[in-house]
């Protein structure tokens, strides 16, 4: 039986649960997956029963229960710190910790108007000036973390928190058919080619149309 259990949405639909979902695996974490959606009212009551905030993904390991994706890579830091979340050096750590924090609370306007949908694919879709601000805010930092630090990842040779938290954008920029520069383009391509993806967008691609994502998870 697995250590822990991380309860998610939807894989096809669900951004933050993707996001929690590499941190675990990242991590190297025993967990199972489970899968609940707000599509009705008793799942509902479940969701909210879980946690107060009605928010996925939600992590229970042992005596251990967090929420919110950024939380649960700090517990998950603290207790595997040798997965290597975040750069070994304290100015790249802090850099890190802040373009982490930057999608954890913002880019509004791309969540909106491009949500995460692994199964769909929408070729020349038009982009309004607001998503295309957080566009060009992205791309500008992919240009500025993969000349900074070698690349391929953000910070260097493997994936670290804001690989995972960049991940669904990545997805979206996929879906949406979003022109990208050169190198942006090239880092798109390289954590949709990662194994942890594959897998998920595998799982996703399985995934029952009656499984829909939950209000807030754009």
């Amino acid at each position: 039986m697995a250590a822990a259990t991380l309860t998610i949405s939807s894989r096809n639909y669900s951004s933050w649960s993707l996001r929690g979902w590499l941190i675990c695996r990242m991590a190297g974490l025993d967990f199972e997956t489970e899968v609940l959606t707000g599509a009705d009212a008793s799942t509902r009551a479940e969701l909210l029963h879980l946690s107060p905030s009605f928010l996925v993904p939600r992590l229970s390991h042992g005596a251990v229960v967090v929420w919110d994706t950024l939380a649960i890579a700090q517990y998950l830091n603290e207790t595997y710190p040798q997965a290597g979340f975040l750069p070994e050096d304290v100015v790249a750590r802090a850099h890190c910790r802040s373009i982490a924090g930057e999608m954890h609370g913002g880019f509004i306007n791309l969540r909106s108007a491009l949500p995460m949908n692994l199964k769909a694919h929408h070729p020349n879709f038009r982009i309004f000036n607001g998503a295309k601000g957080d566009v060009d805010r992205i791309t500008a930092i992919f240009d500025e973390c993969l000349g900074r630090y070698g690349g391929p990842y953000l910070f260097g040779e493997g994936p670290t928190l804001a690989d995972a938290m960049y991940a669904p954008v990545c997805t979206r920029f996929q879906t949406y058919d979003v022109p990208l520069p050169a190198r942006a383009a090239a880092y798109r391509d390289l954590i949709l080619a990662w194994p942890l993806m594959r897998e998920w967008s595998e799982a996703a691609a399985r995934e029952p149309e009656e499984i829909e994502e939950l209000d807030m998870e754009f």
